[in-house]
């Protein structure tokens, strides 16, 4: 069996580029030698909307990129199973293998109801599950999964084999701290936002925080390296953001 180079995770979340049309982003990802996108539910691809699911997995595919994920706005312990179940055949549609769900409307310190959150991921993980699918949560704050302890505890409470979870760095943590909550995680991460922001959240270029990410790297691979807000949404910055990122990579 072949295994994929590091570089074939590289890829985009369809989020960093809203202003553009799905054909329109496929060409960009393509000229920046990418190989898979993140679909975000927001605009490109909302779900039940079986045109624009359509229109985006075929010029992927004649790209020759893959759909890695869908990027859902779907949240755990505020929408419905239903809703989900919609959400899991648009993923289904595109061809992806994961979605991307949010853990809850509260931060980990303030929560009152973890075990609602926990068995509304358990029953999306049934859902994903019956249609070929993983989850993994947003690694984000004001949700169960803003930190890396918060995230491993949520995780063993759903206790599913097709939840997971994505990481990204937090924005208000030094590098060091960053990475050893990473390093805590590493076994649970399906998936990376890579973005270098300053404390003062500036979009700074990936160089801008290389050992943050070149350690990064050192722990996860393989998983899906997804580039999201570029600095200015600059389309014209992704080919040497991405070349960047390869150029660390093993």
């Amino acid at each position: 069996m072949t295994v994929p180079s590091p570089a074939a995770h590289v890829g985009l979340c369809s989020v960093t580029y809203r202003a553009l049309s799905a054909e329109e982003l496929v060409d960009l990802a393509a000229e920046a030698g990418l190989g898979v996108i993140e679909w975000g539910a927001d605009v490109h691809v909302p779900p039940g909307d079986t045109e624009a699911t359509r229109r985006a997995r075929e010029s992927t595919h004649t790209a020759g990129l893959a759909t890695c994920s869908y990027g859902s706005y779907w949240c755990a312990g505020r929408d419905s199973s239903e809703s989900f179940a919609t959400v899991a055949a648009t993923a289904q549609g595109l061809g992806a293998r994961r979605v991307r769900v949010w853990a809850g409307t509260q931060g980990s310190a303030t929560a009152r109801d973890r075990a609602s959150v926990a068995r509304a991921l358990r029953e999306a993980g049934d859902i994903a599950a019956a249609h070929g699918l993983q989850v993994a949560t947003e690694f984000h704050g004001g949700t169960l999964t803003d930190t890396a302890a918060s995230t491993l505890r949520l995780l063993d409470e759903v206790g599913h084999g097709a939840v997971s979870t994505y990481w990204q760095p937090p924005l208000d943590e030094p590098d060091d701290v960053a990475l050893a909550g990473l390093r805590d995680l590493r076994d649970r991460v399906a998936a990376v936002h890579v973005f270098s922001w300053s404390p003062l959240m500036d979009r700074l270029p990936l160089t801008g925080r290389e050992a943050l990410w070149r350690g990064a790297l050192e722990l996860l691979l393989p998983v899906d390296l997804l580039l999201e807000f570029v600095p200015g949404d600059d389309p014209a910055v992704l080919g040497q953001e991405a070349a960047t990122l390869r150029s660390w990579l093993p």
